[in-house]
């Protein structure tokens, strides 16, 4: 692979991560406004916003091989 294809993947993989974040931070947060509507599902939604918030900080610090 070339400097510059690698510089994209880098690029994609932090972007990636990045979206992965905003979007898990969101549902985590909606998840913990909303604990009355969601009752029993409430400990599921978290979760799962924790482990999209993990899969974006893993693709934030990840660095591809070269």
């Amino acid at each position: 692979m070339s400097e510059e294809d690698t510089f994209w993947i880098k690029f994609g993989e932090r972007f990636f991560g990045l979206i992965l974040l905003i979007v898990g931070a969101i549902l985590l947060y909606f998840t913990v406004t909303s604990l009355a509507e969601l009752e029993a599902f409430s400990v599921l939604f978290g979760f799962l916003a924790i482990v999209i918030i993990a899969l974006g900080v893993v693709l934030m610090i990840f660095k591809p091989p070269e």
